[in-house]
């Protein structure tokens, strides 16, 4: 629970590194955050800690409630991945889980958030209006690409980080201490 809370302050201390798109608020530190949360608790706490950062950030108004579905499927798979990567993988090969989280970020997280929270919200409210204009200018399937454009950026600057902190923090025998990694 402590790492989870710690996890969680980092994000909210990292929370205003996030851009505008399409009535978003893209943020690469979540996407750091889940490949953290993910390889240290496992995908369930990822899930919590995403969760607890996207309440927070709406809260203090850095994000919107597309933090939910662009945040909590990324850590799910990252976890999901690593464990099956742990079970089977070498000790560096298991970090590139890490680059499983865009999969989720996006496929799952960005197809949500175009085609069931944007119409849900409706157009005249704040940020989904944008994403609505697109889905009506490009249709569907043009609107997801556009979508998943600036979140893929978003998702893999978090993921790079994520893995180069990982394998760092490995190498210098950190995970290890903390139950992690090579032992």
């Amino acid at each position: 629970m402590a790492t989870a809370a710690t996890l969680t302050a980092l994000g909210m201390v990292i929370s205003p590194l996030s851009f505008e798109w399409l009535g978003t608020r893209a943020f690469p530190g979540q996407h750091l955050i889940n490949v953290i949360a993910a390889i240290f608790l496992g995908p369930q706490w990822a899930a919590v800690i995403a969760f607890f950062i996207g309440s927070l950030r709406i809260a203090m108004g850095t994000g919107t409630i597309f933090a939910y579905p662009g945040g909590i499927p990324g850590g799910v798979i990252v976890g999901i991945i690593y464990l099956l990567t742990v079970r089977f993988g070498s000790p560096y090969r298991r970090y590139l889980a890490a680059f499983a989280e865009p999969f989720g970020t996006l496929f799952i997280g960005g197809t949500i958030s175009l085609l069931v929270v944007a119409p849900f919200i409706g157009p005249g409210v704040g940020p989904s209006g944008a994403m609505l204009r697109s889905l009506e200018t490009l249709g569907a399937f043009g609107a997801l690409l556009a979508l998943w454009g600036g979140w893929l950026v978003s998702s893999m600057i978090g993921s790079i980080i994520g893995y180069i902190l990982m394998i760092t923090a490995d190498k210098y025998g950190i995970l290890a201490k903390l139950g992690h990694g090579r032992a």
